[in-house]
């Protein structure tokens, strides 16, 4: 169950908690230090991820209790 505070999966329709962040950057929008974060439930981690990856825009996965936005960074 979340609350107001609780970060939500970034998958469409999804109210689960968030545990992990993928950071990406488009390349064609963004500068190579930007980094873009969706956040995802465990079920949604490997489906977000894909869907990044094959545009070439994944740059890393990481725990959500451990991440910590670099500077620039913008969800």
């Amino acid at each position: 169950m979340s609350d107001e505070t609780t970060p939500i999966c970034s998958a469409k329709g999804c109210r689960t908690a968030a545990v992990w962040v993928l950071a990406w950057n488009n390349p064609k929008v963004h500068t190579p230090e930007r980094r873009k974060t969706w956040i995802a439930c465990d079920e949604h981690r490997e489906h977000l991820s894909q869907f990044l990856g094959v545009r070439g825009f994944l740059k890393d996965v990481v725990p959500l209790a451990e991440w910590e936005a670099p500077a620039g960074s913008q969800g």
